[in-house]
């Protein structure tokens, strides 16, 4: 039976729960009417989504849920910090900038993280005010997540389009709890983010295309996880030594200077770089291209990175090797120039390209005698054409 609760009371007994449940941010938005979501329609019909096709399905009803929820009243919308202190990253991470794996891929999957504090904050809210049979999500349901954030008083949207919160920064996991409970909204946080334009400024591959306005072809997030097939040529070079995700626009946010780090040791074990993946060291990345199917599923299990599957990430190592110039990891690229899969292939080839050499150009003469798949062949085709002939002399 539903708990009969003055809805002042009750939004209180339920921001309380979620503290409980461990996160560190908590409010509450209305169902629908957020005012940055009305955007989205015309961000798909410009295909800033590129392959995204989850972003494409009926953005209309991402925008405003009770479309698909019509018994939705409130939102609950959470956030947990996912910043580590420098002794909990762990000595061997690089400085800003050089990190091949974005912060919140290093450890276990933060939808593990955030989900199993979510069942119980709802577990909780079902005590005070019986069963409801709500929705939770993170970052995988039909719910614009930081337009909600924004709209509960988490923070505001910045204009590298992530939720920013003073003395918080944007290294915030987020999560969502649709209810049928009129609970009392907060209000929308101001946004404070001014003349700054660093974040803008920073992108390598000019993703914005304004304040505001993200192109996600050609954000590197989107470049190393979302894209299925090649990096295209043009783009390879700005990717920089990135090889799942990218921060760099967080990284130089000025709001971020002073972001607490997480404390909770519970989400600290969680969140620690796992062996390799927050260093940036040559060998970590060259142990990478080494991986077998069976490999990649083994080191990966229960992490975010294994959204990119092996033949991406394979990929992306492909590229950061390239962009790192260091002729040490041509035989790692010329073994992959026989990988099973043909994404591995090519992109191993424009690497070797990148890097040159007299060992790279016989790699690449010897791939291109085997070679069968069109596409590969002519990667291998162009990255030996880009490596000068030896000096007869």
């Amino acid at each position: 039976m539903e708990r009969a609760v003055d809805p002042e009371t009750l939004t209180g007994e339920v921001k309380a729960a979620a503290r409980r449940a461990g996160f560190d941010l908590v409010g509450i938005a209305p169902a629908s009417g957020w005012p940055q979501a009305a955007r989205l329609e015309d961000w798909v019909a410009a295909g800033y989504a590129g392959e995204m096709a989850y972003m494409t399905r009926d953005p209309a009803a991402r925008a405003d849920p009770r479309r698909r929820f019509p018994w939705a009243r409130s939102v609950v919308c959470v956030g947990l910090n996912y910043r580590l202190a420098p002794g909990d990253e762990g000595r061997d991470a690089p400085p800003a900038g050089r990190r091949p794996f974005s912060r919140y891929a290093w450890g276990d999957d933060y939808h593990d993280l955030v989900a199993a504090r979510l069942r119980a904050l709802v577990a909780e809210v079902e005590r005070l005010a019986g069963p409801l049979g709500g929705r939770w999500y993170v970052d995988t349901g039909p719910v614009l997540e930081r337009p909600a954030a924004a709209a509960a008083g988490l923070g505001w949207l910045g204009k590298n389009t992530m939720l920013l919160r003073e003395g918080a920064g944007s290294w915030l996991f987020l999560g969502e709890v649709l209810l049928p409970l009129d609970l009392v909204p907060d209000r929308a946080a101001p946004g404070r983010c001014g003349t700054c334009t660093r974040c803008l400024e920073a992108c390598p591959t000019r993703a914005f295309v304004a304040p505001y306005l993200l192109d996600a072809r050609r954000c590197i997030s989107y470049l190393t996880i979302e894209l299925r097939g090649p990096i295209p040529r043009d783009l390879r070079p700005l990717v920089g030594e990135m090889v799942f995700g990218c921060d760099i626009c967080q990284e130089v946010c000025p709001w971020n200077r002073k972001a607490p780090a997480q404390a909770d040791p519970i989400a600290i074990q969680a969140l620690r770089p796992r062996p390799g993946l927050a260093t940036g060291r040559l060998d970590d990345l060259l142990s990478l291209l080494d991986l077998t199917p069976a490999g990649f599923a083994a080191r990966f299990r229960g992490s975010p990175v294994k959204r990119a599957r092996r033949r991406g990430l394979l990929r992306n190592v492909c590229v950061a090797l390239g962009n790192r110039g260091d002729p040490a990891a041509v035989p790692a690229l010329a073994r992959a120039l026989f990988d099973p899969e043909p994404l591995v292939r090519g992109h191993a080839a424009w690497a070797l390209g990148r890097l040159g050499g007299e060992a790279a150009r016989l790699a690449l003469a010897t791939a291109r005698a085997a070679e069968v798949d069109a596409w590969v062949r002519e990667e291998v085709e162009l990255a030996a054409a880009a490596i000068p002939a030896p000096d007869p002399r």
